[in-house]
């Protein structure tokens, strides 16, 4: 069977406008004489959205693709869905494409909800009968019943977006292309959108194209990624994989943080001067295997009598979900009245607890109970962590895809019973 999507040497270029300098009447006209007496054409910037680009979908894949903004991510689906023409090379589409690439694409803001249904599933090639036999389902599933005889120019984004999804998903297209646009609506409607996406994906074996940056949800729908970065694709495969590969590329780790002038207390109490991420030998580090323990130590300085305050950090991951938080609850002076002088704090994650990935650490000074924070520093550090297969992890042997926020290595006993 052919791929349904078969994209060979595609390449998009734009031209870009150069300002012009601001030119007096006088410099126009004397200009303008000069361009008489001379042929010589101005050069136009050009720039290069898609390079190179060779890529085989097969019918019924799901495929997210990632990248930085800029990558090409959205041209290429222009491209897929005929809204541009490519440059360089060709895409040959073996289906009908609906697409929902930006709020009010395909839609007239004159027409009424109910005439842009007809509209969009005119475009797509389908009969009237065929449209109105999918209407009902469509404005449920849309949830702007009371507003379908309204001109869509008073609609709210989001309100546009919850029609355009539906009809993009109820019409029977054979290839679906979603970009970021889910992110307009809320959260409910993002869930039920993936939800929907799944079923025509598995029940209708539908080809889906997923355009998102947020990684939780490509990790949930698709199996297969590309990585796209300048106008290329850089990496397919695992979505897994590709997330990871994506996170270590684009996201810096930060081993160590220095505060030149202390980052002071609103009461001039402490000041913190450091923090950094250290290994059990004391080697400062950012780069951690999934066994190992990570070591997180403060440096302070208490600049007056009777100071009271303990220690804080909260983890987040490469999506930015919290992690946990851990506040000092165990050190002999977390809450004593400190003197004067310079003192140090360290805090120990545990090995056989995170999975894969890059990891960020806000760390914090504060009295718990009334809460009253003296320094809370954000992303102050920043680590990855990666498998040692020569270890005994939680992963153990396993070299497929290994989901969860956490990976603890949990004691298991299995015995003969007869």
């Amino acid at each position: 069977m052919p791929p349904i999507i078969e994209i060979q040497n595609l390449g998009k270029q734009y031209k870009l406008a150069v300002a012009e300098p601001y030119m007096a009447l006088r410099d126009v006209i004397s200009s303008s004489v000069k361009n008489m007496l001379r042929s010589d054409k101005k050069k136009s910037e050009k720039f290069w959205a898609l390079q190179d680009i060779n890529l085989d979908i097969q019918p019924g894949d799901r495929t997210g693709i990632i990248g930085r903004n800029g990558a090409g991510k959205s041209t290429l689906l222009k491209i897929i869905s005929r809204i541009t023409p490519p440059t360089t090379g060709k895409a040959i589409i073996r289906g009908r494409v609906g697409s929902l690439l930006e709020v009010g694409t395909g839609f007239h803001p004159e027409l009424t909800g109910r005439e842009n249904i007809y509209l969009n599933g005119s475009i797509l090639g389908l009969k009237k009968k065929e449209i109105t036999r999918q209407f009902d389902a469509i404005v449920d599933f849309s949830g702007v019943e009371r507003f379908i005889d309204t001109p869509l120019k008073h609609y709210s984004s989001g309100m546009q977006l919850r029609l355009a999804f539906s009809v993009a998903a109820h019409l029977d297209p054979e290839i679906l292309l979603i970009d970021e646009v889910l992110a307009v609506g809320d959260l409910e409607f993002q869930k039920k959108c993936l939800g929907k996406m799944e079923e025509v994906s598995k029940k209708d074996g539908r080809t889906i194209l997923f355009v998102s940056h947020n990684m939780d949800s490509i990790r949930k729908f698709c199996p297969t990624t590309i990585l796209m970065d300048g106008g290329k694709i850089i990496s397919i495969g695992n979505t897994e994989k590709i997330i990871n590969e994506y996170v270590a590329k684009h996201l810096e780790t930060k081993a160590e943080m220095v505060w030149e002038n202390g980052a002071s207390s609103y009461n001039k109490e402490v000041t913190l001067n450091r923090a950094y991420l250290h290994n059990e030998n004391g080697t400062v580090i950012s780069r951690f295997d999934t066994t190992e323990k990570v070591g997180i130590t403060l440096e302070y300085e208490v600049l007056k009598d009777d100071a009271m305050f303990t220690h804080g950090i909260n983890l987040y991951n490469q999506e930015n979900t919290n992690i946990f938080n851990s506040h000092d609850v165990t050190s002999a002076i977390r809450l004593e009245k400190r003197k004067k002088g310079n003192y140090k704090a360290t805090a120990w994650i545990p090995g056989n607890l995170l999975p894969e990935g890059i990891f960020t650490l806000s760390v914090a000074l504060f009295l718990p109970n009334p809460l009253d924070i003296l320094v809370h520093e954000h992303d102050a550090l920043s680590f990855e962590t990666y498998t040692d297969f020569s270890k005994l992890s939680a992963r153990g042997n396993y070299a497929d895809d290994f989901p969860g926020v956490v990976r603890p290595l949990i004691p298991w006993e299995a015995i003969k019973t007869n």
